[in-house]
């Protein structure tokens, strides 16, 4: 579906927030525009959106953390909202209901607003190589659920739901080149993988957005 182009107007001007955690803004990216959010502006700007662009993740944010980001746009409130947010939650054991709660307080938030939601969760822990071989089953057991309840959550809302079954995360198991130095936090190449995995369902929010309903830079 990545090479498809949706229909949007001839000429889409939009506002996309980005809102979530290191992967959200991007960490581990040898330069800045091989960040997620730069790699999707590109692509978008591909299928004829021109965006706007407020990113208010923040590294090392759990979901109780995105009411703060909230506030960061409430003067320029968007018309799609992107957030990828879940694997601190995870190896911070914030209990699952109440991260998930919070997402789900998130997107409603954004909702209220007029936005388009896509929600990316919780990768699958399992495939980051710190993790021991012995640890991995519980690790994905945990991922796994923690993502279950996160589109419990966000669902009745109407949040779009990128990458629902961690493919990704599928991808950086089977290559290590995806991991930046650190071997946590995705490199240049493995940024580029999420940004093709979240493009379509991003395509699909923002054609719903329409252009009537787009706010000026």
């Amino acid at each position: 579906m990545d090479g498809t182009r949706l229909w949007v107007p001839e000429v889409m001007t939009l506002r996309l927030a980005i809102l979530g955690d290191s992967i959200a803004f991007g960490q581990g990216a040898s330069r800045p525009e091989d960040r997620l959010a730069d790699r999707l502006r590109s692509r978008l700007a591909e299928h004829g959106v021109d965006v706007g662009l407020d990113v208010v993740a923040v590294s090392g944010a759990r979901s109780a953390d995105l009411q703060g980001q909230l506030h960061r746009l409430a003067d320029r409130p968007p018309d799609v909202a992107l957030i990828v947010i879940g694997a601190n939650d995870l190896t911070h054991q914030v209990p699952p209901d109440a991260a998930a709660e919070a997402l789900g307080a998130a997107v409603a938030a954004l909702r209220d607003v007029g936005a388009e939601v896509v929600v990316a969760p919780a990768p699958d822990l399992s495939a980051v190589p710190h993790v021991p071989p012995a640890m991995r089953p519980m690790a994905r057991a945990a991922s796994d659920r923690l993502r279950r309840l996160q589109l419990a959550a966000v669902r009745p809302h109407g949040a779009w739901i990128a990458d629902a079954g961690a493919d990704t995360s599928s991808s950086f198991a089977e290559d290590l080149s995806l991991f930046s130095t650190d071997r946590f936090h995705p490199s240049s190449a493995g940024y580029a993988v999420i940004a093709a995995v979240l493009l379509p369902t991003l395509l699909e929010a923002v054609a719903a957005a329409g252009a009537g309903a787009c706010r000026p830079r």
